[in-house]
Parts: structure tokens; sequence; C-alpha cells
């Protein structure tokens, strides 16, 4: 009979111990060959096939066993030591698994308040220090140098900028006054426009329009006074339009009170005439000369329901008070006027200028004291204004005048200033610092004072027809108390911007 062979070549790496012969194994032609199974199931080349049954001559078969029994026994060795491996492998991984579960969130660094990190390099594990600087205090604004708190703005000099100044052109204000429109009425020669001022040590920020409406969104600001203040109150609105094109923007003027609104920010920058901040013969926006001068100095609700609610209030009041006497009267107007001679009760006394500001004074701080939100709203006080009027010691006063006063001619004249009328100021601010009240005086008189070429003088519209004397004599009728626009006042709400802002 035929015999059939069978040659099996081991693949797997234990061939090394078998020997690297072929091993023949004769099986019976009529004995059909069994199917190769393996240990797993899992059909990977790498499984030795085990062949089942016996070769029915005792030699081959023993042979057969033989070497069945040596390759099943390496061969389950193999699959002990892979599930040894697997089962090693399996902990490991649980374990590393758990110990990721098991690790906290990260929680977030707390919040530096020195400003200053540590951190620790991975070669020596040193500390390094990182310093961070600190954020903008509040007394710091842009613009340079050193900030508003820790600055004398006050104190410097005027330096001529045609690059930088003027902030606005005159003719690009829809809101100009007729008054300050030195341009439009004659005057040529504008280098009045092109100075700066330059503080001492530190830089006077420019003013930004749209900084300070975000500042003002939703908010109120007030300026309440005389003429002077309307004049810083024009000049803040020709900045705030000239800075803000696109915005749409009104002025309405109801009585004694004009608004001027932004509408997209909710806010309005106003002006309350009241040029003597009590009541007064002078209260009406237009109509307020008088030959006699009578103030209310203990009567202000009637003016302060006006303006008590603004977030920022700016105060200004001099001029009105410079007279030898101004009549102080206790009572209502309309009994002084008639029954003056028949009520014994109506009490009215005239009095020095400054004695009677003294006293309105005293009644506009205890307003503020009582009336004023101090947590939120914000006050400030213009200092004097200074004039250069010919009785100023100017010598022809402001007229043709083109350049500011030289430093050599500077203290020549009193410029229209009394001292004492800043010190009464400062006794009231300081009075009310000590009840918890802030008033913030914005010194701009120094500053002004040099500024003699910066008034309208003749170039602004006259509301009455000239007479010959003052066609003869145009120094007659020069204003030298209010400044073209652009001008001095812009510098004013410059300082007042970097007190809003800081």
């Amino acid at each position: 009979m035929q015999a059939t062979y069978l040659i099996l070549q081991p693949a797997h790496p234990l061939e090394n111990t078998i020997g690297r012969k072929q091993m023949a194994v004769k099986v019976a032609a009529s004995t059909p060959p069994r199917k190769c199974q393996s240990t797993t199931g899992a059909g990977d080349p790498e499984d030795v096939c085990l062949l089942q049954g016996a070769a029915k001559r005792p030699t081959r078969a023993w042979g057969l066993v033989t070497v069945s029994v040596s390759l099943q026994s390496r061969c389950f060795s193999s699959f002990v030591l892979l599930v040894f491996v697997m089962f090693v492998v399996t902990i490991v991984s649980v374990t590393t698994r758990s110990g990721t579960a098991a690790k906290p969130p990260t929680v977030p660094p707390p919040l530096i308040t020195d400003f200053s990190v540590t951190t620790t390099t991975s070669s020596s594990g040193a500390g390094e220090q990182l310093t961070v600087p600190p954020p903008p205090t509040a007394s710091a604004v842009d613009g340079g140098g050193r900030g508003v708190e820790e600055c004398d703005m006050s104190s410097g000099r005027w330096v001529y900028d045609e690059k930088a100044y003027p902030l606005y052109e005159e003719s690009a204000c829809r809101f100009m006054s007729e008054n300050l429109a030195c341009g439009k009425y004659g005057r040529t020669d504008l280098r009045y426009q092109h100075w700066r001022w330059q503080p001492h040590g530190c830089d006077l920020p420019r003013f930004d329009a749209a900084r300070l409406l975000e500042n003002l969104r939703g908010k109120r600001l007030a300026f309440v006074g005389d003429s002077l203040n309307r004049n810083q109150w024009v000049s803040m609105v020709c900045l705030i339009d000239a800075g803000t094109p696109g915005l749409n923007k009104t002025v309405n003027s109801n009585g004694a009170l004009f608004s001027f609104n932004i509408h997209e920010y909710n806010a309005s920058v106003d002006f309350y005439w009241s040029p003597l901040l009590v009541e007064s013969n002078s209260d009406h926006p237009v109509h307020h000369r008088a030959a006699d001068r009578t103030v209310r100095a203990a009567s202000i609700v009637r003016h302060a329901r006006h303006w008590t609610d603004a977030d920022v209030l700016v105060f200004n009041s001099y001029l009105w008070w410079r007279r030898p006497s101004i009549k102080v009267l206790w009572g209502s107007f309309g009994a002084a006027a008639a029954q003056a001679e028949e009520d014994e009760y109506t009490v009215s006394m005239a009095v020095d200028g400054l004695r009677a500001f003294e006293l309105a004074l005293t009644t506009w701080a205890d307003w503020l004291e009582f009336h004023v939100d101090r947590a939120r709203t914000s006050l400030f006080f213009i200092s004097m204004s200074p004039t250069h009027l010919p009785s100023d010691g100017d010598n022809h006063g402001c007229y043709n005048e083109t350049e500011p006063i030289a430093a050599a001619d500077e203290g020549r004249g009193d410029h229209g200033l009394n001292p004492a009328f800043g010190r009464a100021v400062e006794e009231q601010v300081q009075r009310l610092g000590a009840r918890g009240v802030a008033v913030r005086v914005v010194n701009v008189t120094g500053m002004s004072e040099r500024r003699r070429d910066a008034h309208p003088s003749v170039h602004r519209r006259q509301w009455d027809p000239l007479t010959e004397a003052q066609r003869r004599d145009p120094s007659s009728y020069a204003d030298c108390i209010h400044w073209c626009l652009p001008g001095v006042p812009d510098v004013w709400n410059q300082l007042l911007y970097a007190h809003i802002v800081s």
C-alpha cells in the first residue's frame, strides 16, 4: 500500500529547542487526515496544530505521540506565559486608570493680590521670582507722566504747538456761541488757538470724547454758575461734538437750564445759569443787569432743585461779587418790593462783596452736605478766571494782543483777582471735607492769567449798536473777560476730564 507523508515544519520560535529538522509522520492512506485545531481557536499563525489519533505501527505511533506531547507541553507553557503577561498588563492598566480617576480636579490658582508670581524651575527646583506690574491706579490717566493725584497740573507753561492744537475747528462746532466765535467775527491772527498747556513734571492727557462719554453713560454733568462757566460749558460741548461726529446730539433750553444731550449714551451735559449760586435779582438768563445787586444769601433751593440730582457738578462764582457793596436780603423779593416800607420784619443790609460771597458760600456748602449724594456725585469748583481790562493794570487791556504775557512781564497788574475770594472757597471746601463731602478745586487762575491774547476783544457779536465814542476807541468795548473758542477753556476742560476719567 502506498504511504503518504505529512511534513511538519514548526514556524514557532520553539523550533530552536526541537531542532532544525523535518519531522516525518507516516499516515496510512486509508486513514483520512485529521483537521488541525488551534489551542485558542483564534487561528493565529503562531499557534501549533495538534494531531489527534495514532498510526498502526507502534514505533511510529510512539514517535508521533512523543513529538505531540513535547509540542503540546511547550505550547502550554507559552500559553501560560502569555496569560500571565496579559494579566500583569491588565492590572497595571487598571491601576493607572484608577489613579487618574482619583486625581482631584484642577483648581484655578488663587487671585494674586501682591502682583508677584513664584515659578519653580524643573532642573534645580529653585524659586524664580517673576514680578508682574500692578494695574493702573485710580489716579492714573492716559497721556504719560504722573497721575492726576501726583502732579500739580495747574503749574506749568504755555507751549506753541501747531500740530496738535486746536482740538477742534471753530467752524466745525455746531453749537458755538456767537459771543465766543472770534474767527467768525473778524479775528485773523489765530495763534491763540495753538497754545498747549504743559504742566511741570507730567503731561496733560489729551481730551478723548468717547472715553468721557463712556464715563457719563446714563449720567448727567452740570455746570452751574455765571457766563464764564457757560463759556466752559460751550467748550465742553464743542469738544464732545467734534470728537464724536456720528452721534445724535441736541441742545434744549428751559429757562435758566440748557441741556446738551448725547442720545446714544443717554447722557447730558448741562448748564444752569446761577451767577451768584444763591437766589438774586440777576437770575434771569438774559435780562440780568441790575443797578443794585441783591441776593438772598440764605436761599438756594429754587436753583438747587435743577441740579442736585446731577452725577458731576461743576460750580463757579466770582466776577458778579466784585462790587463795593451788595444788598443781602432775608425774606422774599416780593415782600421787599411791595412792603419794604411797611414790613418791619423784612431785613436787608448792604455788605461788601466779599462778605456777601462768604454768606452765599455757607448756604451752598450746607446744601451740598445735606442734599447731595456724596457716594455718587463728583463735585468741582473752578477757581477765579482772570480779566485783562485796562482797569486791571493791563494798559489798553486785551485789545490787539496776539501773544501770551511774557515771563518777564508776569506779576504786573492784578488781572482782576482778589485772593480773598479764593481763600473763602478753600475754607468751605475744607469744612465740607471734614464732614465727608469731597469737593475738588480746579485751579485755572495762574495758567489763564498769562493769556491776555485769548479774549474775544472786539471780535464777537455786538448785540447793541456801537456808539461813536466806541468806534473811535475800540478798546473801550473790548471783551477782556470771556475767552475765544477754541482756546483757554478747552484746557480747563482737559483738567476736568483728567479728574473725571481718573
